[in-house]
């Protein structure tokens, strides 16, 4: 009986791609990944040849505030087009406007991503730090010039490739930037977070914030990259401020005045004086212009951070940068994020994500727009539909034995050749 009813779940669960109008367009490989949201298949696009990430986002409207964060990373990964940060290739065409409940969408395929790529490097060298900072701050200046603020960086959150490109992922928790816009937020406060979180956000669930706050982020990234472990793994908000102060020493006044938590400003206040580490100790590995770069990034005090442009400018990229290698981005239009402005309804959040899918399928989109219902079921065909179910349902069923040969993910040694900067 519970095979019986497994069996129907995952039949269930197989119906999702059965019903999308473009599915005869895709190959599945392999499953890559699963979590709360769905699951994750690598596949082939037919009509290009390259292979892709199929995300399956599901139920997505089970939650207001879940669809939100939905809608505005489909968004934004639309409007900033950018060499390092991931590129949605596709969403594919629901089978109604009125009954889609699940969201597919189609990434560029990346192999791995930065935390597996620490994990699995013990032997980087001083061409692949420098590499990989430069590609992170070059997608933070365009996200930055956006007027964007992507609040969740961290190792999982930048992709990689075996050739060492890296995009930035996950803009879920981003926020556009307006100047008449409330500048106060929800941050949730979980461990893996916390800890590349900025200072003055430590123990704030309600907080400003600004550009300062990436730049810190991806400090400790690089820091991370560095020597191979988290920089500043704290259990607590105590904890992540005691160990901030052991490598930094004890701020002045006038940048503990600025951590938003009052417990956490008195027990900056009241803590007993300390120096500041030696970073050519903590970071061995690193030449002298990576640490005098990172010492930058890691400043206590926001104001002393660098922006992401002059972090580019600085000289431990001599002889990389570009200026016509890192383009600024145009700020992002309003109406764009207005939605973010004003009490938002579940039917308002399907409207738009249903609209956000359409952008992907130009000529429904124009149909659509001039008031005709757009025919979606003309795209569907039966037989690709019954080798698209099949295909899912034995990954699903033979734990992914299926013959297909998996991607290889991971990465036991990078190249040590010359890097393509492009």
């Amino acid at each position: 009986m519970q095979n019986n009813d497994w069996r129907k779940k995952k039949a269930q669960e197989m119906n999702f791609f059965a019903e999308y109008g473009d599915v005869n367009r895709y190959e599945i490989l392999e499953i890559i990944g699963k979590g709360s949201y769905g699951l994750v298949c690598s596949a082939k696009d037919k009509q290009t040849g390259e292979k892709v990430a199929i995300k399956k986002i599901h139920n997505i409207f089970e939650h207001t505030s879940d669809a939100a964060r939905i809608l505005r990373e489909i968004k934004l990964l639309r409007l900033l087009r950018h060499p390092d940060i991931v590129e949605i290739k596709h969403i594919m065409l629901p089978p109604s406007k009125k009954d889609f409940k699940d969201i597919y969408v189609v990434f560029e395929l990346m192999e791995s991503d930065l935390h597996q790529v620490i994990k699995a490097n013990d032997d980087l060298t001083r061409e692949h730090y420098q590499f990989f900072l430069y590609q992170m701050l070059r997608a933070l200046k365009y996200i930055h010039t956006a007027n964007v603020y992507h609040r969740d960086l961290k190792p999982k959150n930048v992709l990689a490739n075996a050739n060492c490109k890296l995009k930035i992922c996950d803009f879920g928790l981003a926020r556009v930037a307006f100047s008449d816009a409330p500048t106060t937020v929800f941050w949730t406060d979980y461990v893996a977070t916390r800890w590349y979180r900025a200072p003055e956000l430590c123990g704030s669930f309600y907080s400003k914030y600004t550009p300062a706050i990436d730049i810190w982020s991806i400090g400790c990234i690089f820091a991370e990259v560095l020597i191979g472990k988290p920089l500043f793994p704290g259990k607590n908000v105590v904890h992540q401020l005691d160990l901030i102060t052991d490598l930094l020493g004890t701020p002045p006044l006038e940048a503990i005045s600025k951590v938003r938590n009052d417990k956490a400003r008195k027990y900056l206040t009241c803590m007993r004086e300390k120096q500041p580490a030696s970073f050519s100790q903590k970071f061995p590995k690193a030449d002298p212009l990576a640490l005098q770069l990172l010492r930058r990034l890691l400043a206590f005090d926001p104001k002393d951070r660098p922006s992401a442009e002059e972090a580019l400018a600085d000289p431990y990229f001599n002889g990389l940068a570009k200026a016509e290698r890192e383009p600024s981005c145009q700020p992002i239009p309003k109406v764009e994020f207005e939605f973010e402005r004003r009490r938002v309804t579940k039917e308002d959040i399907k409207e738009l994500i249903f609209q956000e899918v359409l952008e992907y399928h130009p000529q429904l989109l124009k149909e659509y727009c001039g008031t005709q219902r757009p025919n979606f079921l003309h795209l569907r065909s039966c037989s690709a539909i019954d080798q698209f179910r099949e295909q899912i349902t034995q990954l699903e069923e033979n734990g992914n034995k299926s013959g297909v040969a998996p991607i290889q993910r991971k990465h036991a040694s990078l190249p040590r050749q010359a890097f393509n900067y492009c």
